[in-house]
């Protein structure tokens, strides 16, 4: 599978080092104007191909990753849409922008089969949540090859584009979300007497170990915290003060904030 990668910032870099890490069957080619960090991913990741040139890196790509900010997203378009051909398979992965927006960019040139997928930086560790939505033309065949690749850097869903912004608050800034209630853990930890990185440790074991449990027992959250909550003990009384301070509350208005 041939991909070209346009753009190597922190999305676009995180796929990149995500794909050279799980895609034995993919051969890369990087378009980035800063020739610093071309050169730094090429001794990061080995086998991968580098340019500056967008226009002609694209020519026998299979598929093409637009990785720019979204307002670059016109001029990128714009920078190499000559030699874009039907056959290839583009994917943007700029928040906001959508099919319909890619394809009004594209209406003077062969019309690629667009995608628009929102993955997250932890594709770095091959654990991002990825949300791939296709224009209406796009063959099954062609959204199974891009499923395909963003499993190669996680967990993946195709979804109706009405779902990617949703998915991008839950699972985007999700991340932010999850870190900030693991420093929150730490301090308390830290407040009780354990050091810092200690603290921190402790806290993120203690959420694989979550995450573990209702993945592979398959259970409603709520159902394992029964598990654990003793009656008159200090785990409901944690539970009770979190709801008292409107914990669940805060959490959803937090995802919902720019929805």
């Amino acid at each position: 599978m041939k991909i070209t990668v346009i753009g190597a910032g922190n999305m676009g870099g995180a796929l990149i080092k995500g794909w050279s890490k799980n895609g034995k069957d993919i051969q890369q080619t990087i378009v980035e104007v800063d020739k610093n960090k071309l050169e730094q991913f090429k001794a990061e990741c080995p086998g991968i191909s580098t340019s500056t040139d967008g226009a002609t890196a694209i020519k026998d790509a299979e598929i093409i990753i637009i990785a720019v900010k979204p307002w670059l997203v016109g001029t990128v378009l714009n920078s190499i849409k000559t030699n874009i051909t039907s056959k290839q398979l583009l994917v943007s992965i700029a928040g906001g922008v959508t099919i319909s927006q890619v394809q009004e960019n594209l209406t003077d040139c062969e019309m690629p089969k667009v995608f628009h997928v929102i993955p997250n930086i932890a594709a770095e560790f091959c654990d991002s949540m990825s949300f791939i939505s296709a224009s209406k033309e796009v063959e099954k065949s062609d959204i199974d090859k891009v499923e395909t690749l963003f499993k190669y850097v996680g967990n993946a869903i195709v979804c109706d584009e009405k779902l990617i912004n949703p998915g991008m608050l839950l699972a985007s800034c999700g991340l932010a979300y999850v870190m900030r209630f693991l420093r929150a853990q730490t301090q308390a930890g830290v407040e009780m007497g354990f050091y810092p990185k200690d603290a921190l440790n402790i806290a993120m074991q203690t959420m694989q170990g979550a995450v573990s449990l209702l993945r592979e027992t398959g259970e409603h959250p709520e159902a394992a915290i029964d598990r654990v909550t003793t009656p008159g003990g200090f785990t409901i009384k944690g539970l009770n003060e979190m709801d008292h301070a409107g914990f669940s509350s805060a959490v959803i208005k937090a995802f919902k904030t720019g929805f």
